[in-house]
Order: C-alpha cells, then sequence, then structure tokens
C-alpha cells in the first residue's frame, strides 16, 4: 500500500506544516527559471529556446527523482516530493483571510490577500467582485495545487509529482499570450496542459459528485469550451455550478478590462461562499483520498 501511504505522508505533512517559509525548492527553482528566461529568450527560434530551457531545467531533476527512488523507502521519499508540491493548507490560508476581512468589512484588506491569489489588478474591487476572484482562484488551484500533484504521485510516485510541479510552474511564469512569452513559452504551456489533462477533469468530476451535481455537469458540458485554458474551463465551470453560482465575467488585468465567459450558473458570489469553496475543495481530497486507499489495498489482494 506504497502508493496510499505516500500520499497520506505528503497530505499530513502540508496539513500540520504547510509552506516551507524559507528556502522553499520551488523558490529556488523559480529563481533560476527567470534567470535562464532572460539569457535564451532572445533573437531567432524562441519557441526551440523555450524548449531546451525547459528541458534544462525540468529534465535533470525529474531524471535525479528517478534514480533516488530506486530504494526501500521510495515510498518516504514519494511523499516528500508530493508535500513540497501541495498547496493544500496555504490555499486554505490564503482563502480563509479573504473571507475574514469580507466579514469584518474591511475591503481594502479583503483585496490586499485577494491579490496575493490573482492575477487581475484589485484596488478597485467591490465585495462581489472579491468574492468572485477568490472563488475561481480557490477551485482553479485545487487542481494545480493538490489534486493534480496527488495523481502524478499515484502515477509515478517522486518523478511524477517533481515533472508535474516543476512543468506547472514554467506555465505559471513562461505561459502568458503576450510578445514577451507568446513563442517562448509555447511549449511550456502544451506540456502543463497534457500533464493537467486527466486530472483537471478528475477534479471537475469530483466537485460535480459533492455538489449540485446536475449543475455541475450541465456547466461543465456548455461552459468549458468557451474558457481560454482547456483545464481550468472544466475545474471552474464544474466547481461554480456545483457551489450554485455564476463566476466568470469581467476582471482587469494590466489595466485592461477582459469580459470573460460565465462559469456555472446561480446567483452571484458572496463572501460566505470563500468558505463553501474550500469545504469542497477539502471534502473534495478525503474522497480523494479515500478512492486512492481502496484502490490500492484492492490492487494488492489481487
Amino acid at each position: 500500500m506504497s502508493i496510499s501511504l505516500s500520499i497520506l505522508l505528503g497530505v499530513l505533512l502540508d496539513r500540520l506544516f504547510g509552506e516551507v517559509p524559507r528556502w522553499h525548492p520551488l523558490v529556488g527553482f523559480g529563481n533560476a527559471a527567470a534567470w535562464l528566461e532572460k539569457r535564451l529568450n532572445i533573437g531567432h527560434a524562441r519557441i526551440l529556446r523555450g524548449a531546451l530551457g525547459w528541458a534544462l531545467l525540468v529534465a535533470p531533476l525529474t531524471l535525479a527523482a528517478a534514480w533516488l527512488n530506486k530504494t526501500p523507502y521510495g515510498w518516504i521519499m514519494d511523499g516528500i516530493a508530493l508535500y513540497f508540491a501541495l498547496g493544500a493548507r496555504a490555499l486554505t490560508e490564503h482563502g480563509s483571510d479573504v473571507a475574514q476581512a469580507l466579514q469584518h468589512g474591511d475591503l481594502e484588506e479583503a483585496r490586499r490577500r485577494t491579490g496575493y491569489l490573482v492575477s487581475r489588478e484589485t484596488a478597485q474591487m467591490n465585495e462581489e467582485q472579491i468574492a468572485r476572484a477568490t472563488t475561481e482562484s480557490l477551485l482553479e488551484n485545487g487542481n494545480d495545487a493538490i489534486f493534480g500533484a496527488i495523481f502524478w504521485c499515484a502515477i509515478a510516485g517522486a518523478p511524477g509529482v517533481i515533472l508535474f510541479r516543476l512543468a506547472n510552474t514554467l506555465d505559471a511564469m513562461w505561459g502568458y499570450r503576450n510578445a514577451r512569452f507568446e513563442r517562448f513559452g509555447k511549449v511550456a504551456a502544451r506540456i502543463d496542459d497534457g500533464l493537467n489533462l486527466i486530472p483537471a477533469r478528475l477534479t471537475a468530476l469530483t466537485y460535480a459528485l459533492l455538489g449540485q451535481t446536475r449543475r455541475a455537469l450541465a456547466s461543465w458540458r456548455a461552459q468549458a469550451g468557451s474558457w481560454s485554458s482547456p483545464n481550468a474551463g472544466p475545474v471552474m465551470a464544474a466547481g461554480a455550478g456545483s457551489l450554485g453560482l455564476q463566476l466568470g465575467g469581467s476582471a482587469i488585468y494590466e489595466g485592461i478590462i477582459e469580459e470573460r465567459p460565465a462559469l456555472g450558473a446561480g446567483r452571484p458570489a458572496e463572501g460566505r461562499d470563500i468558505p463553501r469553496a474550500l469545504d469542497l475543495i477539502a471534502r473534495s481530497l478525503w474522497l480523494w483520498m479515500l478512492v486512492i486507499g481502496l484502490g490500492d489495498a484492492l490492487a494488492h489482494f489481487l
């Protein structure tokens, strides 16, 4: 039952300690990625340069994890790798901070806290916009920071977790559709899309099963394809429908108002919906652990 033990270890470590406050491996990786991007993202053949940068950053660490994992205690390394990739506790803390600020009527603090979760501008947000942005971010990051990492841990152990988390980090840094990264970050964005293809749909299905299932499935089917990201669309549409909320709509990025497609169905988001989104993610996590544990036990009996 090493798979379920590894996942249980990673989840417990995250629950107990949260993100490492100093010397987090992903911080060092991000610094290395920023340094390399400045040196490669120049001149011609930027798609190939981006692919080279991705390989130089991700391949050595993934292969090193595969080599180190060939020990009788490899399941412990799997669990530790998962811990560094998970962000369940951090996600809960950030979401709760926004909800508490709204509960106390402190819009300025709520805007500041929302800024930790989203890339859109928050300075002029009202309560509904704060609740909407935070709920969208929580639902999407439920996949990126929790379920995607667990999926790849179950599939390939520490090498799978490291591959997924590093690819996701490079997509977050390089996967922008702007003049600087449109070509250089194309490979990073496509690889992240591929690695998230199955986990995102399993996450969307889990959200749907644990809430307003019919509304969630209908929203997923009707709305996911209109979203810019092939994986965020299903996750957020199903999550919004499961909660009975209408998300999406306008948002300001770099001073420009973007009209985004609708997500879900129901009433607009409110501050009280942020804890509901966190509860949906928490129940989804327990369901995943239960299913993986039962599957692991069944595999050992057969």
